[in-house]
């Protein structure tokens, strides 16, 4: 049986508002994903649809919202590191406390996700997990020769593993925490998300001749 489907514009409250109604949680991956995005649209879709999106559900009574952030909210460090942030000795490790440096206005516009975020949580008592997720490739590859897609890759296994264990989180609050998977170089600190949520990454990249 096919599971019940509300299609809609997320820059119109109006539109999603009735698909909140009766439900605990909300997970919500809905954006302008591309790094190159212009500020039409995020402003359309990451600021304004993810504003909706928190005010829908505190409307709406739910509970939490777990909220697919972007590890571009600190995408400069990686940006000034490059290429040896790269390398298996860099001992470069950036968790949830750095300040945020981002790269492009998407990754600006998933810093006001976190911002928006945390006022729902401190205001109106809503449960948020902001999840700074890495690379995920269609079909779980990683390019050839690509240094930076081994640093950052994250499988589809280990990405849903990450939103369960943040939907299954009922004791925590407020949280913002990386997601890659088991890579053999990582400059983004898994500690939070092990220790809040109990996540464990399951997947490496596949071997490559990156350097």
């Amino acid at each position: 049986m096919a599971e019940p489907s509300h299609v809609a514009d997320i820059a119109d409250y109006a539109a999603i508002r009735p698909a909140f109604d009766g439900v605990d949680a909300v997970v919500h991956l809905a954006a302008a994903a591309d790094v190159d995005s212009s500020w039409d649209e995020v402003l359309a879709s990451n600021i304004i649809g993810t504003r909706n999106v928190f005010e829908a559900a505190r409307d709406a009574g739910v509970r939490q919202v777990v909220f697919a952030s972007s590890n571009h909210v600190v995408g400069m460090y990686e940006v000034d590191g490059a290429p040896g942030i790269f390398h298996p000795d860099d001992p470069t490790l950036i968790d949830e406390h750095a300040d945020p440096r981002p790269d492009s206005l998407y990754g600006v516009s998933k810093g006001f996700g976190e911002l928006i975020g945390r006022y729902y949580v401190e205001r109106h008592g809503l449960r948020v997990i902001c999840l700074r997720i890495g690379w995920v490739w269609k079909k779980d590859e990683v390019p050839t020769n690509h240094a930076e897609a081994e640093a950052i890759w994250l499988s589809h296994r280990d990405c849903a593993q990450l939103v369960s264990r943040a939907l299954d989180a009922d004791d925590v609050r407020w949280a913002v925490v990386y997601g890659i998977s088991n890579n053999p170089r990582a400059f983004w600190s898994l500690k939070s998300a092990r220790e809040i949520l109990g996540y464990e990454p399951q997947d490496s990249p596949p071997l490559s001749n990156a350097t």
